[in-house]
C-alpha cells in the first residue's frame, strides 16, 4: 500500500475541509448581520448544491482528460481564487455564484480524493483507514470554526486563511501515483435512480448526512443566535457537534472491521433519531453539549460506513462512477436541506432544523428495517 500518497490525499483533502470550516460560517454571519433573514441564508448555503451536481456530472470526463492528480490540483487552486473573491466582493448577487463555483470545484475534489483513497486502502484496514479520512476531514472543520472564532468575525481574515489552503494543498499531490484510472462519461439521474435502487439505505444515508453538514455550517450558527446564544457561544456549538463527528468515527471504523457493518448502520440512524428530537429539549441546559457531540457521532458514522460500503463493491471506473453518484446525492442533500430548514425556521418552527434532521433519520430506520437496503452484497 502506498502510505505516503494515501497521507498526502488525505491531507489535500483535509485543507478544504479547514478552508470550508473557516469560511463557510463567516458567511452566514456576515448575512446575518446585513439583516438577511433564514431564508435568504438557507438560499445561499443551499447555492453550492447545483455546483455539486454539476460537478459530479463532468468530474470523470475531466479527469479522464487531465488525469487525476492534475485535476485535483487544478480544482484546489481554483478553489482558492474563488473564496478570496467572496472577501473582494461583498456581495449577495455575487456570493451566490461564488457558492455555485465553490460547489462545482470542491465537489470533483472529492469525488477523486474519496476514490483515490478507497482505491489504495487494503480490506483489512479498510474501515479504519476511511474512518481515518472521515475522522481528519471533521476536525479538519472543527479547527475551521474555532479558528474563525480567535480570528473574529468583523474582518475578513477567515476567507483569506481558506484561500491561503487551497493555495498549498496541491503541492502535497506532486508525484503522486496510485489513482483510480476514470473514463470519459458523464452521469445522469437515470444513472442515480438505478444507483439509489442499488443501494437505497446508502443513498438516503449520503443524502441525510449531506443536509446534515450543509446545515450544521451555515444555519446552525443562526439557530444558535436565534435561541439567544452569543456568536462565539454559537461557533462553540457548531465545533462540539463535530467534534463528536471527529472523535468517533475512529472507533466506529475500526467496529466495521470486525462487527456487521449493517448493524452499526442502523445503530447510527437510531442515535441520530434520537439526539435531533433531544435537541430542543435540551437546548438551555448543560445536558446540550453531550448531545450535541452525539449528535454529530451519529451523522457522521453514517457517511463512514457509507464510504466503506461501497469501498467494499466497486474499483477504478466503477468507483469513480459510484462516488460521482454520492456527490449527487451529497448535492440533492445540500439543496434540500437547507432550503426546507430556512424556510420552515422563518414561517413555522425556530426548531425546523433538528426536526427536519428527526424526519430524515426516522425515514432511514424505517428503510434500514427492509429487506434489499443494501442491495445484494458485490465485493470488489
Amino acid at each position: 500500500m502506498r502510505w505516503a500518497t494515501y497521507f498526502a490525499v488525505l491531507a489535500s483533502v483535509l485543507s478544504v475541509g479547514l478552508a470550508l470550516g473557516v469560511s463557510m460560517p463567516l458567511v452566514s454571519l456576515r448575512l446575518e448581520g446585513w439583516g438577511y433573514g433564514s431564508f435568504a441564508i438557507g438560499v445561499m448555503a443551499a447555492m453550492p448544491a447545483f455546483g455539486v451536481l454539476l460537478g459530479a456530472k463532468v468530474a470523470s470526463r475531466m479527469a479522464s482528460w487531465l488525469g487525476t492528480a492534475h485535476l485535483m490540483r487544478l480544482c484546489l487552486w481554483a478553489g482558492a481564487v474563488s473564496i478570496g473573491l467572496l472577501a473582494i466582493l461583498p456581495s449577495y448577487p455575487v456570493w451566490l455564484v461564488l457558492r455555485l463555483m465553490i460547489g462545482v470545484i470542491l465537489t470533483i475534489v472529492f469525488i477523486l480524493g474519496e476514490s483515490w483513497i478507497n482505491q489504495l486502502v487494503v480490506e483489512q484496514w479498510r474501515g479504519r483507514l476511511v474512518a481515518l479520512y472521515g475522522c481528519t476531514y471533521a476536525l479538519s472543520q472543527l479547527s475551521g470554526p474555532l479558528l474563525l472564532g480567535a480570528l473574529g468575525t468583523d474582518h475578513d481574515y477567515g476567507f483569506w486563511v481558506g484561500a491561503g489552503l487551497l493555495l498549498v494543498a496541491p503541492l502535497l499531490l506532486l508525484g503522486r501515483s496510485g489513482a483510480p484510472t476514470a473514463e470519459s462519461f458523464s452521469v445522469t439521474f437515470g444513472d442515480l435512480w438505478r444507483f439509489c435502487r442499488s443501494l437505497p439505505a446508502i443513498a438516503w444515508a449520503v443524502a441525510l448526512f449531506a443536509a446534515f453538514e450543509a446545515m450544521i455550517l451555515t444555519l446552525l450558527p443562526v439557530y444558535c443566535l436565534q435561541q439567544g446564544f452569543t456568536a462565539e457561544i454559537a461557533l462553540a456549538m457548531v465545533s462540539t457537534v463535530v467534534v463528536g463527528d471527529a472523535l468517533l468515527q475512529l472507533p466506529i471504523g475500526a467496529l466495521a472491521d470486525y462487527l456487521p457493518r449493517r448493524t452499526l448502520f442502523l445503530s447510527c440512524a437510531v442515535l441520530l433519531l434520537a439526539s435531533s428530537l433531544a435537541i430542543p429539549l435540551l437546548l438551555h441546559t448543560p445536558l446540550i453539549w453531550p448531545m450535541w457531540v452525539v449528535f454529530g457521532a451519529s451523522a457522521g458514522g453514517l457517511f463512514t460506513l457509507s464510504l466503506i460500503l461501497i469501498g467494499e463493491r466497486y474499483r477504478d471506473d466503477a468507483l469513480v462512477r459510484a462516488n460521482a453518484h454520492v456527490a449527487q446525492l451529497w448535492g440533492i442533500g445540500c439543496l434540500i436541506g437547507p432550503l426546507v430548514a430556512g424556510a420552515g425556521s422563518q414561517w413555522i418552527s425556530g426548531h425546523a432544523l433538528p426536526l427536519l434532521m428527526a424526519a430524515g433519520a426516522l425515514g432511514l430506520v424505517v428503510l434500514l428495517l427492509r429487506q434489499g437496503a443494501f442491495g445484494v452484497a458485490q465485493p470488489a
